[in-house]
């Protein structure tokens, strides 16, 4: 198939030194078809990996290869990212989402004793806990987006995504904006990180795709966080935040937020990084996971 007779990104065309491309798998499952990424040796503890939104496996590309030593590893694509398909509305809910890739876990007999999340992933991870379509021990949460956008912001947030999703050629025009380099290095500016070439060069690859920003559109648009901020202190999984210093997109305040909600979570900071920290520093990230996965044992 070629990239020019669909808007989807192409396995065969764009999977072409794809980050961890030789661990990459194809799998059905509530009537998706995932991509997922599982290494590392098969009776080892098991660590699920979720992305947040907009992002892909790609943003595991070093973590992943350094928990893989002593865990098995699963990454995946959420609905509607990267080389996920979108499934229908539901699929981009948080519940929705959370009962997704339940299904495809269970489709593969993957059960996961720990959970880490980026951003949105970090919610998905807190609401497969508290709705017990999972039952890690530990959940670890980098610049989790765990709590709803306060003030105008917040009340203005869902409306105008949903609205822009709405619209069949938003997303093409979003793609089209974002082959213009400088588009995408003021998005990636944006989260406080700075990448290296080859992180700036995977999210340019992602963001041009208008299937992609369709799927990222459609998660923010159905995305609501008031029940999850409600459930929180009913997790029984122990739950550690790591809060950025320099995130401009989910302050550290959250995490503090979320903290108050759950006394028992663990919250550490990281100086001098940025929303996408676990990509800037994932010698720091893997170490971290692990000491939780011992811990946690």
């Amino acid at each position: 198939m070629s990239r020019a007779s669909t808007e989807d990104l192409v396995w065969d065309v764009d999977g072409r030194g794809w980050p961890l491309a030789e661990h990459s798998r194809f799998v059905e499952a509530a009537g998706l078809r995932w991509h997922l990424q599982r290494l590392g040796p098969a009776n080892a503890p098991r660590v699920l990996l979720l992305h947040g939104t907009g992002a892909s496996t790609h943003s595991w590309r070093e973590v992943a290869p350094a928990l893989a030593l002593r865990h098995e590893v699963l990454a995946i694509d959420l609905p509607g990212h990267a080389f996920t398909s979108a499934g229908p509305p539901g699929a981009h809910t948080l519940p929705g989402m959370a009962a997704a890739i339940a299904a495809l876990l269970r489709t593969i007999d993957f059960v996961p004793a720990s959970i880490v999340g980026h951003s949105a992933g970090a919610a998905v991870a807190v609401r497969m806990a508290l709705d017990g379509l999972a039952a890690p021990r530990a959940i670890v949460s980098f610049n989790g987006a765990l709590l709803p956008f306060g003030g105008l912001a917040g009340r203005l947030f869902m409306p105008a995504a949903r609205l822009l999703a709405s619209q069949p050629l938003v997303p093409k025009l979003f793609a089209a904006h974002s082959r213009d380099r400088r588009v995408v290095q003021r998005l990636v500016g944006s989260t406080g990180s700075r990448l290296d070439e080859q992180g700036f060069a995977l999210y340019a690859r992602l963001v041009r795709s208008p299937a992609h920003a369709a799927g990222a559109l459609a998660m923010m648009a159905r995305w609501d966080l008031r029940p999850l901020e409600r459930d929180l202190p009913g997790l029984a999984a122990c739950l550690h935040l790591v809060a950025a210093e320099r995130d401009r997109t989910v302050p550290p305040t959250v995490a503090q937020r979320v903290r108050a909600r759950l006394p028992q979570a663990r919250l550490v900071r990281w100086n001098g990084l940025g929303h996408l920290a676990h990509e800037e520093a994932p010698e720091r990230a893997a170490a971290l996971i692990e000491a939780v996965s011992k811990e946690s044992a």
